[in-house]
This record gives structure tokens, sequence and C-alpha cells, in this order.
């Protein structure tokens, strides 16, 4: 059934964008993509009509959903009926509304799906964040990631623009295999488009730890830019992406950096909450890799806490590894001892890896801590977490580690405008 409902989709969909033409970024990369997709839009929107991918919509199924502009109707007949119909209409009937731009997640868990999804999309610009272990055990080699990733800029026409992330070199020598023009972003020098002295600035009053300063550097244009609602580098890349896409539609740097203000990260990426006993609650648990987890503790090593305030790192299980599980744990576990971490909780199997690297690195054993249930290790934290306390909690999608989160924020009857997968399909 899930072939057949895939198929429909894929054949209503390329009739709506044979109809209306829209311009369609492609974004893929092992991580970033749905940090990008927000950036993007916020770029986008007060300049043309534009429509991003909504939750995980990405796939065979989500990408035509985007398209139709319709969410998932699940298991109900009568809901992909509805959603068949709304397809057929706009077929049939020129609707004066629809977006300019979509702004498309595409993502690839196995071999053949970057080629699936560009047999119903043909975008104009093509996004590759950067190619890491992600899905590893799918594929086997992160060369077979990078091979499948580069389909999305394999298939730009000439007249369309790669956009690459400089500073990941996988992915910078995808423009070895583009027709279309390259426009390349990153920190490091040699990128098209830079971002340069970069201050990092974590307040700490009203659960504010965030904030960033930065310099815009365009062909020798430089504009500053500060966003009020980002603290890692893994969203300043989203903004360079963004501000590519920007350029790419004759924005000028100025009007560039003033979108970008006010941009945030989806939920569950590194977004800071109040949390119970006026402690700061840093949701990371959208989900995980090495390289992911590696910058989050990272960004929470940098932190100056007051006196008698500690940090905690409550870190779940990698998931999707492959044979780079075992030592994409073992490095994380050594980069929490490396982080001034206080202490660390790990959930899962997978993550007693990290808990015995970070002792053979320096913790000691009694400032770590293993639980395999959900109420234990919230139970743990609600018992010694205090005010002026920083909790990083971050995991593979598979952990469900929100579940925590909810137990530890200072509004948990917010969870469904807070956190990630809250909708009832995760219950």
């Amino acid at each position: 059934m899930k072939k057949i409902l895939s198929l429909h989709l894929k054949n209503l969909a390329k009739l709506i964008i044979n109809k209306y033409q829209p311009v369609i970024i492609g974004i893929t990369g092992s991580i970033g993509k749905s940090s990008a997709k927000e950036a993007i839009y916020a770029v986008l929107k007060n300049k043309l009509a534009v429509r991003m991918s909504q939750k995980n919509y990405n796939n065979e199924i989500g990408l035509p959903l985007t398209i139709i502009g319709a969410e998932s109707a699940g298991r109900s007949l009568f809901g992909w009926a509805k959603i068949y119909i709304q397809a057929i209409n706009l077929i049939v009937f020129k609707n004066k509304k629809y977006p300019q731009v979509l702004v498309l997640e595409m993502g690839v868990d196995h071999p053949g799906d970057m080629s699936y999804l560009t047999s119903i999309v043909k975008p104009m610009i093509g996004l590759v964040t950067a190619v890491s272990y992600s899905h590893f055990e799918f594929f086997g080699s992160v060369y077979n990631i990078k091979k499948e990733k580069q389909v999305l800029i394999e298939n730009l026409d000439s007249r369309g623009l790669a956009i690459l992330n400089y500073d990941n070199e996988l992915t910078r020598e995808m423009s070895d295999v583009s027709r279309a023009r390259i426009l390349t972003y990153g920190l490091k020098e040699g990128a098209d488009l830079r971002a340069q002295d970069v201050i990092f600035n974590f307040t700490r009053g009203n659960y504010e730890l965030s904030g960033l300063n930065c310099k815009l550097n365009y062909k020798g244009s430089v504009v500053p830019v500060f966003m009020n609602n980002i603290m890692t580098e893994g969203a300043l890349y989203a903004a360079l992406a963004a501000a590519a896409v920007g350029i790419y539609f004759e924005m000028n740097l100025v009007d560039i950096a003033q979108a970008l203000q006010d941009f945030s990260l989806p939920h569950g990426r590194m977004n800071v909450l109040p949390g119970i006993n006026h402690t700061f609650i840093i949701d990371d648990t959208y989900n995980s890799s090495p390289e992911a987890c590696l910058a989050a503790l990272d960004i929470i090593s940098r932190f100056t806490l007051d006196n008698g305030s500690v940090k905690y790192a409550v870190l779940g299980d990698m998931l999707e590894l492959g044979d780079y599980a075992a030592e994409g744990h073992q490095q994380v576990g050594e980069k929490v001892a490396a982080s001034r971490i206080d202490f660390l909780l790990t959930f899962g199997p997978l993550s007693e890896i990290i808990s015995k690297a970070a002792i053979s690195a320096g913790l000691k054993d009694n400032q770590v801590f293993h639980f395999l249930n959900h109420s234990e290790l919230s139970d743990f934290l609600k018992s010694r977490i205090k005010a002026g306390d920083i909790v990083l909690v971050k995991g593979s999608q598979g952990m469900r580690l929100e579940k925590v989160v909810k137990e530890i924020i200072a509004e948990p009857e917010r969870a469904a405008e807070l956190l990630v997968r809250q909708g009832e399909q995760w219950q």
C-alpha cells in the first residue's frame, strides 16, 4: 500500500510542479537540513511567496505532501482521499496563491533515495549542508553517503546553483560534478560567502544563553549581523546557507542580515528552555550523530557558571551508525571529559560506551550515571538540579529523550509548543 500511495503522490506532485513552475530549493546533508530550511524561509518569506517542508516531510511521501500543501493522513483512507482531491483541484484549477518558491528537505536513508526524490522534482538550487556518518549503517562508507547526496548536485540544471558547505571537505568536493554555478559558504578562508569575527554572547539573564554576532563577507562586501536566538556554529552554517540563497534571489546583504536577526532553530535543536528550580535546559533532542554531539558539547563547554552551579550532559544512544557506532560513542565520551562537564548521564545500551570512555579520559565514577528508563533518568535529574545549573539533553530520535525534557522544563503544559514529537502519533 505504501508503494501504491507513493506512486500516486509522486505523479500528482509532478503534475502540480509542471503547472505552477515554482523555484525549487532542494536541501540534503547528514546534519543541518532542517536548520537550513528554517533559515532560508526566514530570509525569503518577506520577499517571495514561499513554502517549506513541515516536520520531517523529506521522503517519498513527505516531499509530495509538501508540494500539495497537505499533512499526512496517517491510516485514514478518508484523509488520503481528501488529499487526492486537494491535489486534483490544484491541477485542474489555477490557484493564484500557490508558492513561488518551495524549500524542500530531501532526506536519504538508503541507497537510491535521492534518485527517487529527484525523479519527482528538479531543483533549481541544490544545497548540501555536510556529509558525515549519519545513516552509515545503510551505506557502509562515508564515500557512499557522499555519492548518494551528490546526486542532487549532479541533477542541477546548468542555469541553477549548487550551494556547498566549504568547510566540509566531502561536500566541497561535489563542485567537481556540478554543471550549475557553485557558491560555497563557511567560516574558512576560501569560501565564497564567509562568516567572520564570530562572537558568541552567552548572557544569563531571564534564561537567555544565546546570541551571536558576526560579519557576512561576500566578494568583499561586509555587513554585520546579530542573531538573537542562536547559540551554535551549526545554526551559523544554516544562516550562511540561507544568505547564499538570498544572494541567488538578488537580495542585498543588508536585507539578508536583517532577515536573519530573528531566525530561530526548530524544536529540539539546541533550544534553551527554562527548567525547574530556575535551571537552564538545552534541548537538543531532535536527533544525534557523533559530529553533532561533539559540537553541542563544545558549546556547553564555553559557558561560565556562577559559583555553585554545575553542568549536566544527558546523552542517549546515537543510532544507525553501523560499524562506526563504537568509535563514534567513544569519541563523544572523550569529548565529555575534555569539556568541563560536571556530571554525565547516559541513556541506552550503546551510550555505556560514552560513559566508559569518559571515565577512561578523566571523569570520576561518581560523576557518571547510566540509565535505561526514562522515568528513572527524569527522577534523578529532578532530585539533583538546582538554580543556575545547565542541562544539555541530546540523543537520536529513537531514544525519545524529549520525554525527559518534558519532565524537567518549567512549563511542561507547554510541551506541545516547545518540544519535538508531541503529536498523537508519537504517544
